[in-house]
């Protein structure tokens, strides 16, 4: 029986090809296209009979191979996908497993719900959206047709939990499949494939990256669900480029510490924003009052880096408290070393409507924060100056 590793030392180690010049870990081949000795030794690989290296585009590269070996290895998959965005992962995702219906189930990423709700209708795919709290209209909607249940968990950007075993298995009691999207988790802290569902989608720009210098997404599962969505990816040319998959493996082998320190700042931040006057509600799993807390506890390892809060007054109080922030600088995305703020009403849920927002409990007075790897007091002094 093979022993099995640690996460962390997968991170370093997993998926790595033995390089014939001693390199410790797999070497960028920043090469379109790869020559054989033979035409057989050709036909080997592009019918299947061998494994090798063919054409970027593809996804046969040594170093594309080599990354998504690993990930699957962090998610406990069988295989791996990796994207040139968290976006175009999701899209192959839906276009090769959503096309008889796909249901969201709780808040998601604004460019999701842009895909879910415009997008996808114009190609005749249906689309239906859930919040949270409905969702034991489930399997009302699910019927008896073979859709895709696709949610986050925590959620983007209030950081609701939502029981990926109780809806996975809700779902394939109607023959639907189960994406859940861990990006806000990371494998540290999150595997939903333990969990029973079926495919993990990452937008690895975020927490798999690390540092703010990568754009890029994967998905893990079993090779049977991977296959034909590898064909879509192939075919709208959304796979990895080699050179950023070098960059996201070199990333992959500090995510543990990485997200550790995340997971211990974040529940400082959280705890000492928590009886604040000008904070109303303090968004986070760790936190004990968190109505996803027992179910955190449940399937999650840690908590998190991205604190939500919701501050008394109007916008243009919570744009003040923003802009009087030092340390903590004002950009979209998250999950880099660097602490990173942003009103949702602003960037990553801009484009929903305010009384979409408002059905969604989005308020124009909610605060995202992705608490980076400073250390937490100076963060703490950086948001009481600027609540104060």
């Amino acid at each position: 029986m093979k022993e099995e590793r640690g996460l962390s030392t997968l991170c370093v180690h997993g998926g790595e090809l033995k390089d014939a010049h001693g390199a410790p870990h797999t070497p960028l081949y920043d090469t379109t296209t790869f020559a054989f000795d033979s035409t057989a030794d050709l036909l080997d690989v592009v019918e299947g009979r061998k494994s090798g290296a063919l054409y970027t585009r593809y996804g046969l590269n040594p170093t594309i191979q080599s990354l998504e070996a690993k990930l699957a290895l962090l998610e406990g998959a069988q295989s791996a996908l990796a994207f040139g965005s968290g976006m175009a992962a999701t899209a192959a995702l839906f276009l090769a497993h959503g096309r008889e219906g796909i249901v969201c189930i709780g808040d998601a990423y604004g460019g999701t719900l842009d895909l879910l709700q415009n997008q996808l209708p114009l190609l005749g795919i249906p689309t239906q959206l859930l919040l949270t709290r409905e969702a034991e209209r489930l399997g009302v909607l699910l019927g008896g047709s073979k859709k895709l249940v696709f949610f986050e968990t925590p959620t983007n950007p209030a950081l609701e939990i939502i029981d990926i075993r109780r809806m996975a298995s809700l779902a394939h009691e109607f023959g639907a499949l189960v994406a859940v999207d861990s990006t806000f988790a990371s494998p540290v802290n999150q595997r939903p494939l333990a969990w029973g569902a079926d495919i993990v989608v990452h937008s690895a720009t975020k927490y798999l990256g690390g540092h703010s210098d990568l754009t890029a997404g994967a998905l893990m599962g079993p090779e049977a669900l991977l296959a034909p969505i590898r064909a879509w990816r192939s075919n709208l040319g959304q796979t990895i480029a080699a050179e950023t998959a070098q960059l996201l493996a070199r990333s992959l082998r500090t995510l543990v510490v990485r997200v550790e320190r995340h997971n211990e700042n974040a529940q400082a931040v959280a705890r000492a924003l928590r009886d604040h006057e000008r904070v109303k509600t303090v968004f986070y799993p760790g936190l004990e009052d968190h109505p996803g807390h027992e179910i955190a506890c449940r399937q999650m390892q840690g908590f998190g880096g991205m604190v939500t809060i919701d501050v008394q007054g109007d916008a243009a109080d919570a744009t003040r408290i923003v802009d009087r922030l030092q340390w903590i600088k004002i950009a979209p995305s998250l999950g880099g070393v660097e602490s990173l703020v942003t009103q949702p009403m602003t960037t990553t849920h801009h484009g929903l409507s305010v009384a979409e927002r408002a059905r969604r409990g989005i308020t124009d007075t909610m605060i995202r924060l992705s608490i980076g790897l400073e250390d937490p007091d100076d963060l703490v002094s950086d948001l009481r100056q600027a609540l104060r």
